[in-house]
């Protein structure tokens, strides 16, 4: 086990948490979670992460005098519904989780956004750790509070606010993720440099590669982008205000997601966000709002780094213009039916651009589609 990092999450009303990072967290697991009270804590994962991790952190739990047991669900976005969401439900009913024990999430952000909600819901709240596994939950979707599950309508729309009360990144765990959910994950991560953090995004164009291979940079990355987020969640918990900057490319990626059906054989959400933030600063230089060639820098580096960057790349297309508006007008920055985006006036300089013109985006995508982009 590595010393790590640790990110503290200041909330008020006794909601404040630790978010632990570092390699080997699993095994201590257990006397960590203990200390938060209760008498059980129940794994909700899925059967990729349950073959990897689930013995090791319920013998973990059990060995620190918690009852413990899984409840396992199939890999992939589809997981985020309403029938998975009863399944988890009855499957932590049936493990008797009462009011004061706890729901541990362990895997990638469906896991952690399905597992979030049912404890939010379930006996009217429960409290929950996330033991994030991917890149991407390490560095976003474990922080912050934000659970859900997906309607046929758009991504996201079901859901409630409801924090963790720990946070453990054990950082060892990604090095079992396949070249493609990293490379998922890494997008999230370039996201921080690209909203407010200009030198961080300098750094990544740097350190991205020892990321990717597991130095120690991959810690330093999840543990700056921690630090990031938490900073933004105390001061806009609830996505009132700044938070929604975190939501940079998502308008976009969302759409795309929906448009393919979930399917993480066809796009996974990281790939989603990187064409996403590739267009976001695209069409951001095209309203005249950012430096052509910071939208050049944004799309080159993502490329390097393994990810895609264009409509096009899209496994089986993403259908017309119209087609993604309409998947856009379900995203949840809309506001009296109006498009709300995340632009930029250049790396590090996002903000929040409310009311965009239908015409305008529509003209967009119909040359970002043309096919020799």
């Amino acid at each position: 086990m590595s010393d790590g990092q640790t990110v503290h999450v200041p909330l008020d009303q006794g909601r404040d948490y630790d978010i632990h990072i570092g390699r080997g967290l699993l095994d201590g697991a257990g006397a960590r979670v203990a200390e938060l009270g209760g008498r059980a804590a129940a794994i909700v994962t899925d059967e990729t992460v349950s073959a990897l991790y689930g013995e090791r952190l319920r013998a973990s739990l059990e060995a620190a005098g918690l009852r413990s047991g899984l409840v396992v669900v199939a890999p992939g976005e589809a997981s985020k519904s309403y029938a998975t969401y009863a399944q988890v439900c009855d499957g932590l009913l049936a493990h008797r989780i009462e009011r004061n024990d706890l729901v541990v999430a362990l895997g990638g952000g469906v896991v952690g956004d399905l597992a979030g909600f049912a404890a939010a819901t379930l006996r009217r709240g429960v409290r929950f750790v996330q033991a994030p596994t991917t890149l991407l939950s390490q560095v976003d979707s474990s922080v912050g509070g934000k659970t859900g599950i997906n309607s046929p309508l758009g991504k996201n729309l079901i859901g409630a606010f409801h924090q963790p009360r720990l946070v453990l990144a054990d950082t060892s765990t990604l090095d079992t993720l396949s070249e493609r959910e990293m490379r998922a994950g890494y997008a999230e991560v370039a996201k921080y440099g690209l909203i407010a953090d200009s030198g961080f995004f300098d750094w990544c164009e740097a350190n991205w590669a020892g990321i990717y291979a597991g130095g120690p940079e991959r810690d330093e990355a999840v543990a700056i982008c921690c630090r990031a987020k938490a900073g933004v969640v105390v001061r806009d918990e609830r996505e009132d205000g700044e938070r929604a900057l975190l939501n940079l490319g998502h308008t976009f990626g969302h759409a795309l997601e929906r448009l393919t059906g979930y399917e993480s054989a066809r796009l996974v959400h990281g790939e989603g966000v990187a064409i996403g933030l590739a267009l976001a600063f695209r069409f951001s230089a095209r309203l005249g709002l950012c430096p052509g060639q910071d939208a050049g820098r944004v799309a080159n580096h993502l490329a390097l780094a393994g990810l895609p960057t264009r409509l096009q790349a899209v496994p089986g297309g993403c259908g017309d213009a119209d087609a993604i508006l309409e998947a856009m007008a379900q995203d949840k920055k809309v506001r009296d039916g109006a498009l709300t985006f995340i632009l930029a006036r250049g790396i590090g300089r996002s903000f929040i651009a409310p009311g965009i013109d239908r015409a305008e985006v529509r003209a967009f995508l119909e040359d970002e589609l043309r096919p020799d982009r």
